[in-house]
């Protein structure tokens, strides 16, 4: 409500009477950003790790770069950034690109499997800390299913040092886990543990359905994975032990995917965000490496990216026959599996049924 006031400079006046917010909607919210494909692991089901000392260390973003698409994404309205991999730790000057993105204000979300969390890394976390909870990849409860997983000798006490190290810090992080032939004995075990750490207000989430190679990179790597993805049949009974958390996150899920029929490829909410892989090519979502789907960074910018190009690619239409014919017509299309990536990941389109 408009009042008077005894200054000539000041007006007294309700908030709700003033739209600050109107043309201001920013472009961008959050961004994802993968700083390597590489990691200190070998994970049997994993769809992206090259090794820790590959070549493709040469190809990804220098320091600048990064910094500069950060830069970049806070300038669009960017509130937060998720930093993923490979194994985001392993870049040494992810310290700078860290305290970088804080600087901007950015919340940081880190995606790591606490390997490489050492006191000097934890004595950061906690001095200038992420503002959202590290997320860390639970392999094993035991050694023995641990490596059995990360193929790697040492990798489970590395774990379990850089969660010790977390904790005394007092550095918030939940976890998270794969189900697999070597560790599902541990379930229990492992839900028992996550439900006494102080960040975790849900139960922890798995991978079950695991992605095929996103780059299409190694055939045999996806003939290990395909043996290890459990059954549908076997996936429900997992996911509906506790019905009730089932049927509130089929709501959930529901109300944010569900679309009519059609033919339009994009019902998901690719494009909207943003994913930079580890070499500055811009994609609409975390798992869709199609090139016809990539922007290149190096030669253009996130702006361009999200006011041109992705509303462009959120146009597309699908011309497969098999597509049309069934998925097109199918009112149930945002419930499953089907969706470009998966399509690009299992048979190297963007429409061929999943």
């Amino acid at each position: 409500m408009t009042g008077k006031s005894s200054s000539p400079y000041v007006v007294t006046a309700s908030a709700a009477s003033y739209d600050l917010l109107k043309d201001k909607t920013p472009l961008l919210g959050h961004l994802d950003m993968e700083l390597t494909e590489r990691c200190n692991n070998d994970c049997i089901h994993c769809c992206i790790n090259l090794s820790e000392h590959d070549q493709a260390q040469e190809r990804e973003l220098s320091t600048a770069d990064v910094k500069r698409i950060l830069g970049e994404a806070a300038a669009l309205g960017a509130l937060s950034v998720r930093f993923t991999g490979g194994e985001p730790l392993l870049r040494s000057d992810f310290s700078g690109i860290y305290l970088f993105a804080r600087n901007l204000g950015l919340s940081v979300l880190l995606f790591t499997n606490a390997r490489l969390i050492t006191p000097k890394v934890a004595e950061m976390l906690s001095r200038i800390p992420p503002r959202e909870p590290i997320e860390v990849s639970v392999y094993g409860m035991t050694q023995k299913s641990y490596e059995a997983v990360t193929r790697v000798k040492g990798s489970f006490d590395e774990f379990r040092r850089g969660i010790g190290l977390l904790e005394e810090k007092k550095i918030p992080f939940v976890v998270k886990s794969a189900l697999l032939p070597q560790n599902r004995d541990e379930v229990l075990q492992f839900e028992a543990w996550a439900s006494s750490l102080p960040a975790m207000t849900s139960p922890p989430s798995y991978a079950l359905f695991y992605d095929l190679r996103c780059r299409r990179d190694s055939p045999q790597k996806n003939e290990l994975i395909r043996r290890l993805r459990v059954t549908p049949e076997q996936a429900i009974a997992f996911l509906s032990s506790d019905r009730e958390a089932y049927c509130r996150g089929m709501e959930m899920f529901c109300s944010r995917f569900m679309r009519a029929p059609g033919d339009t490829l994009f019902d998901c909410g690719a494009g909207c965000g943003c994913c930079v892989d580890a070499y500055g090519k811009l994609q609409p979502c975390l798992q869709l490496r199609h090139p016809q789907t990539t922007y290149d960074l190096k030669a253009g910018s996130l702006k361009d990216a999200l006011i041109r190009f992705f509303p462009e690619l959120r146009t597309m239409k699908a011309t497969s026959p098999d597509y049309l014919s069934r998925c097109a017509r199918c009112f149930l299309k945002g419930l499953c599996e089907q969706c470009p990536a998966k399509s690009w990941m299992e048979h190297g389109t963007l429409d061929t049924p999943v």
